[in-house]
């Protein structure tokens, strides 16, 4: 049966040619042949080589230049084009100049009807179409800047109802050489070709800025990405006349529109490819499109349900290639959920095409993410804000602020070891009964001589701010009157004085509670225990607020400590630490008290220094309102023993 289908085909060819060449006169019989003909070699390989081997091919070439008859010259025309997209090797045999020649002169002649032009541009088509032969020839000829004249004067959407366009034929002429334009450039890619095509984007500019309907759009979305394809040059041309600004403005206009009809989806589609296109082979140049949010709107839609999964690779690739070098673009990817989106895509796919598109916008996402971590540091080391500038100092510095603090206990003690000396001297005034009365006590207490016992209660008196006022509420051990102990195990010289000063401070402070708590009636000079009592209060209210302040301090420079973790660090700074620098400079000076601290000064000269200051900085403002509001506790504790003073008297 094949075989005499072959032969049944064979014969009707025959028949036909031979119809052909004995009704010249006949041009309706030879119109019908001709359909007949390309009806039975449409799709079918063999049958057209066959009519190319009995020389069918030639004759109706030579037709279509000597009949006089234009239907005849439309349908000769329409036959070889269906024979050529059939067959390669009858695409070989006529892809030659003087065919491209010919053709050119059914297109200039004022009598060729636009039918006649429609069919010529399609056998144009059909020799470029991958063919490199054809690309060459249809530029040598002079053939392709006819198409672009055709392209840009044949349809005016002012004139042309596009409603009709499958009707109306100066659309389907103006389509056909949008098509024929694409064969000429792509597949195989032909930079000389683009080069010359590109002179015709102005006008595609125009048109899309006038026209966002789906008959232009799409076929001038699909010239432009495949003429800007791979080529930098011409990409770079149509970024500079305002071409990528315009693709990025009907991509706006189509997203906006309040319900997104399923042409107009498909359309923003087309619009996404050549954005893409143009922006592949320079990512750069995707800065243009930051300031029409394009990324937000591709992931809009991204998101229609209605994309199949080509779609959606060419939508991803966009977004990648947008976000790529663009910092405006990453970070508008990022604001809109767009890593959650690829995350979504990659872990649900399928497709490998499509997980690859989504690594590469996710590789992107990696990559913004460690630059924008360096730029926003980078960017924080040039703050002219002043309070921005004190948060970042603060940030990068946290052990120069613990040095500070350091350096302000260290003062607060020397302040602290002036009242103890004058209360030292007031304890050898104290009478023997009120020492008996204190030995009573001592079973309900640590013994202070015990340097290990002492230590830890050292620990919790300096570094735990919130068990002074426990202790400072109960009846504590006796006073210590004698010389502190030496003995203990310390590191250096300057902890074991250090320790020392801590031992005398909370044995100062025992003997001030522990004075209060002692009846009236067992002190054997009143007066005398007025004074003491006086003293100690004092250096007691010294104490607390030397370690309110301190604590307030290390809330107000490390507040994210907690205060174990406080507590823990300064105890092991008074175990461990050797001698070291009281005064450290910080990279930015601001007020005298920044400048000052290499000065040999003290409690009061400081406090004084920083009152003049006209202009203090945070930093010093934070210590100067602790030193006020130590200095009103402390005139409040004198108040009090001057009251209690005058009625024991």
């Amino acid at each position: 049966r094949i075989l005499c289908l072959h032969l049944d085909v064979k014969t009707d060819l025959n028949l036909l040619l031979e119809c052909l060449k004995y009704q010249m006169d006949c041009p309706l019989s030879q119109k019908e042949a001709l359909i007949t003909i390309y009806s039975i070699c449409q799709q079918n390989s063999e049958a057209s080589e066959y009519f190319r081997e009995i020389g069918g091919l030639m004759f109706i070439n030579d037709l279509a230049k000597s009949s006089v008859h234009c239907i005849v010259k439309e349908a000769a025309l329409f036959t070889l084009g269906i024979i050529i997209e059939s067959n390669v090797y009858c695409q070989q045999t006529l892809c030659t100049s003087a065919l491209f020649e010919d053709l050119i002169l059914f297109l200039i002649k004022k009598d060729s009807g636009v039918n006649l032009k429609r069919m010529s541009v399609y056998v144009i088509l059909v020799l470029v179409s991958n063919n490199k032969n054809g690309q060459t020839y249809v530029r040598d000829t002079g053939c392709i800047s006819l198409l672009l004249q055709l392209f840009r004067t044949t349809l005016s959407t002012s004139e042309k109802n596009l409603s009709d366009e499958n009707t109306d034929p100066c659309y389907q002429l103006w389509s056909s050489v949008c098509s024929t334009l694409c064969a000429c450039v792509n597949n195989p890619q032909n930079e000389d070709n683009q080069n010359i095509c590109c002179s015709v984007f102005p006008c595609a500019k125009e048109w899309l800025e006038s026209c966002t309907e789906p008959e232009i759009v799409r076929p001038i979305c699909s010239f432009l990405g495949l003429t800007v394809a791979n080529n930098s040059y011409v990409q770079k041309y149509f970024v500079s006349i305002g071409g990528l600004d315009t693709l990025a403005k009907v991509l706006l206009e189509l997203m906006h529109d309040s319900c997104l009809s399923h042409s107009s989806m498909k359309l923003a589609v087309v619009v996404t490819k050549t954005l893409d296109a143009c922006i592949a082979n320079n990512s750069a140049m995707g800065d243009v499109l930051a300031k029409y949010h394009t990324v937000s709107e591709l992931l809009k839609l991204l998101s229609n349900e209605t994309l199949n999964t080509g779609e959606k690779i060419s939508i991803i690739l966009t977004i990648g290639h947008c976000t790529e070098v663009c910092e405006e673009n990453q970070c508008e990817l990022l604001q809109n959920n767009g890593l959650p989106l690829m995350i979504q895509v990659l872990t649900e796919s399928q497709d490998e095409e499509l997980i690859k598109a989504a690594t590469f916008v996710l590789q992107n996402c990696k990559q913004m993410t460690e630059q924008l971590s360096l730029k926003l540091y980078d960017n924080s080391l040039n703050v002219n804000n002043a309070e921005e500038l004190d948060v970042q100092v603060r940030k990068r510095c946290l052990h120069d602020y613990w040095k500070k603090a350091k350096e302000i206990l260290h003062r607060i003690n020397s302040s602290e070891k002036e009242h103890d000396e004058g209360r030292m001297q007031g304890e050898i005034l104290v009478d023997e009964s009120s020492v008996a009365n204190s030995e009573a006590l001592k079973s309900h207490e640590v013994n202070p001589a015990d340097p290990k016992m002492c230590i830890e209660r050292t620990h919790r008196e300096v570094c735990c701010p919130q068990l002074t006022s426990k202790l400072n509420n109960q009846v504590l051990a006796p006073s210590v009157t004698s010389a502190p102990q030496k003995n203990g195990t310390v590191n250096t010289m300057d902890a074991a004085s250090t320790r020392q000063t801590e031992q005398r401070n909370i044995s100062c402070s025992v003997t001030e509670l522990q004075t209060d708590s002692v009846p009236q009636s067992h002190s054997v000079n009143g007066k005398t225990a007025c004074v003491k009592n006086q003293s100690s209060l004092q250096a007691g209210g010294v104490m607390s607020m030397a370690k309110d302040r301190l604590h307030f301090l290390s809330d107000f420079f490390l507040p994210h400590l907690d205060q174990h973790s406080f507590c823990s660090e300064k105890t092991e700074k008074i175990r461990n630490t050797s001698a070291t620098s009281s005064s450290h400079k910080m990279a930015d000076l601001r007020c005298l008290g920044c400048t000052a601290g290499g000065l040999s000064l003290n409690s009061r000269t400081f406090t004084k220094m920083l009152r003049s200051c006209l202009h203090r900085c945070d930093y010093h403002r934070v210590i100067l309102e602790a030193e006020e509001r130590y200095r009103k506790q402390l005139h409040k504790v004198a108040a009090g023993n001057n009251s209690r003073s005058a009625a024991h008297q």
